[in-house]
């Protein structure tokens, strides 16, 4: 079998940050870890047609700070700060769900525009998974990325990936496409690399972005 391994997990500290950041005292670890999945989750389903990129949690006494990068930031925010108050709120009774204990705690929201957002990972496999869900031939839309992909000067290759009953098909399996090189086993490659799921009427289909944009060094 494969041994395959998340490709930010191995360059955290060289290329790559960590998504959560905070320090957790002792017997606090698994609780602050479980919360952190959880509200990622929550978050993700909820901004999932708002250009989404990633969620980050910064966690400090009696305060959780959220920054949200995203590619349509104004879908979020909404007029006059609406939408973005609305989130807050929303979080804030979600948080309070997992543990009463939070509803003392600041949460503080800060969404950031990604600049960019065609040479993102997250970007790229969220638009495939919504021209799929369309109804979209997956070929036409794998070869469209990398099309796209191409006339992007900051990417350097990018390898994309769809798994499941393929049109429909009564057997499940799965197709790639690659165009430039996607170095995997450097180290210092800059990789950018995102997974979702489109959900049809015959089944869900997986879909794997990987996104080189150079080498780091330094």
């Amino acid at each position: 079998m494969g041994q395959k391994v998340h490709p930010l997990s191995l360059r955290i500290g060289l290329g790559a940050d960590w998504q959560s950041r905070w320090f957790g005292k002792k017997g606090k670890y698994r609780e602050f870890l479980e919360q952190d999945v959880r509200l990622r989750i929550f978050i993700i389903k909820k901004l999932a047609k708002a250009g989404f990129s990633s969620v980050k949690i910064e966690r400090s006494a009696n305060l959780i700070n959220i920054i949200i990068q995203t590619s349509r930031p104004g879908l979020i925010i909404g007029r006059g700060g609406s939408g973005a108050e609305e989130l807050k709120d929303e979080i804030k009774k979600f948080l309070r769900k997992i543990n009463p204990v939070l509803d003392k705690t600041e949460v503080r929201l800060e969404i950031e525009e990604i600049k960019q957002a065609s040479a993102r990972a997250a970007v790229i496999a969220d638009d495939m998974a919504a021209q799929v869900e369309k109804r979209f031939p997956y070929r036409r839309v794998m070869k469209q990325v990398l099309s796209k992909a191409a006339q992007n000067k900051e990417i350097q290759g990018i390898k994309v990936m769809v798994k499941g009953r393929l049109n429909g098909a009564e057997i499940a399996r799965k197709e790639w496409l690659k165009k430039g090189k996607i170095p995997l086993q450097t180290l210092r490659s800059n990789i950018d690399y995102a997974q979702t799921t489109a959900y049809t009427t015959y089944g869900t289909i997986g879909i794997k972005v990987w996104v080189y944009k150079g080498e780091i060094f330094g």
